[in-house]
C-alpha cells in the first residue's frame, strides 16, 4: 500500500482528480460522438469493426469484472478500502477516454437526416443527456465518483437506498436507457457511429442481469418488489 496514499489529504486529491477525469472523458465522448467520428475510412470495413470490438471489449471486461463483489473484496486487502472506487473510476475512465481517442472509421452510411428532422433528433440528444444527469443524480454522485468514500473515511459506511421513483419508476435502469437514446438518435449514423452504438448496447444487454444480481444480493426482497413493480429493466416495452 503506497505510503503517499495512505493519509485523508492525497486520498482526498486522488479521488478529487480520478472524479474530474470521469466528467473529462464524458465531454470526451460526447465531443468524439458528436463531431469526431465523420472521418472517411481508409480501409475495409472487418479490420475496423474487429478493432474497435476488441477495444470496447477491453474497456467492458474491466468496467464488469472489477464492479463486482469478489473482486472488490480482493482489492480491499491490497488497497487504501477508501479509494477502492476512486481506483475504478480512474481505470474506467481513462479506458473509456482511449476507447473513444482510437475508434476507427467504418464505412456505410444507415441514415443522414437533415432539415427540421435533423433538429428534431439533436434535441432528442441532449433530452437524453439531461435525462442520463437526472437519472445519475437520485444514485449519490459523490459515492459513484469515489470521493465520497474519501470524505466519509474513518467513519461508518453510509447505507445504501433503494431509489424507485422518478425515472426509476418506468425503468430500473435508467441511466441505460438515457445511454441508449443518445447514441441511436444521431442524425447522422454512418458506420462508425453505428459500429458503436451498436457495440455499447449490447454491452449494456449482457452487463444488466450481472448488475442485476449485485442488486438483488445488496438489497435483498425490496429489490425483488421493486423487480416485479417495474417490468422493463432498460428499455420500455423492449427489454
Amino acid at each position: 500500500m503506497p505510503n503517499a496514499l495512505s493519509r485523508p489529504g492525497p486520498q482526498l486529491v486522488f479521488a478529487v482528480a480520478g472524479a474530474l477525469v470521469f466528467v473529462g472523458s464524458l465531454f470526451f465522448f460526447v465531443a468524439r460522438y458528436a463531431w469526431g467520428m465523420d472521418g472517411v475510412p481508409t480501409g475495409p470495413a472487418v479490420p475496423a469493426v474487429l478493432f474497435n470490438v476488441v477495444l470496447f471489449t477491453v474497456f467492458a471486461l474491466h468496467h464488469s469484472i472489477f464492479a463486482r463483489s469478489g473482486i472488490k473484496d480482493v482489492l480491499k486487502r491490497t488497497w487504501p478500502p477508501a479509494l477502492e472506487r476512486s481506483l475504478y473510476v480512474w481505470i474506467a475512465s481513462l479506458l473509456f477516454i482511449v476507447v473513444c481517442g482510437l475508434w476507427q472509421p467504418v464505412p456505410g452510411l444507415w441514415w443522414d437526416v437533415q432539415g427540421s428532422g435533423r433538429t428534431v433528433m439533436q434535441l432528442g440528444q441532449v433530452a437524453a443527456a439531461i435525462f442520463v444527469v437526472l437519472s445519475a443524480r437520485r444514485l449519490d454522485v459523490l459515492d459513484l465518483s469515489g470521493v465520497l468514500q474519501v470524505l466519509d473515511l474513518g467513519g461508518p459506511a453510509p447505507t445504501p437506498k433503494l431509489y424507485v421513483r422518478g425515472a426509476y419508476s418506468l425503468v430500473r435502469h435508467p441511466i441505460y436507457l438515457g445511454w441508449t437514446l443518445f447514441v441511436w438518435l444521431a442524425p447522422t449514423m454512418n458506420g462508425t457511429r453505428f459500429t458503436f452504438a451498436l457495440v455499447s448496447c449490447l454491452y449494456l444487454i449482457v452487463a444488466v442481469p450481472f448488475e442485476e444480481r449485485d442488486l438483488h444480493r445488496l438489497f435483498g426482497r425490496d429489490y425483488g418488489a421493486y423487480s416485479k413493480r417495474v417490468r422493463w429493466k432498460m428499455v420500455p416495452f423492449v427489454y
